[in-house]
């Protein structure tokens, strides 16, 4: 059963930055799909960054250019760093994994399995 475990979330003015971090346990397969999503009150969760087994990366067209996502696989620990935040970041961010390392078609990994519990992510203006 893998565990994932979410922090670096706060609050933080608009143009502000953050790093999310994801700490992975139990994992059984060499390499996994990993994702960021989010989700605002009152709005459906929503894809943020995915990375695939191959290091691929894949952005929401709402943080292209201001987010990226990485990970360091020695520590089993995905991140997200924020830049030039805006008050529409505002969410509960989630990560998320999948066994199956590949995209879909859509260029997003193809299921989400396994998740953390969300770190809130609050930008004011």
């Amino acid at each position: 059963q893998v565990q994932l475990v979410e922090s670096g979330g706060g609050s933080v003015q608009a143009g502000g930055s953050l790093r999310l971090s994801c700490a992975a346990s139990g994992k059984t397969y060499s390499s996994y799909c990993m994702g960021w999503f989010r989700q605002a009150p009152g709005n459906e969760r929503e894809r943020v960054a995915a990375i695939n087994g191959r290091g691929i990366t894949t952005y929401a067209d709402s943080v292209k250019g201001r987010f990226t996502i990485s990970q360091d696989n020695a520590k089993d620990t995905l991140y997200l760093q924020m830049n030039s935040l805006k008050p529409e970041d505002t969410a509960m961010y989630y990560c998320a994994a999948d066994p199956d390392p590949r995209f879909s078609s859509a260029g997003y990994c193809r299921r989400s399995t396994y998740w953390g519990q969300g770190t809130q992510v609050t930008v004011s203006s």
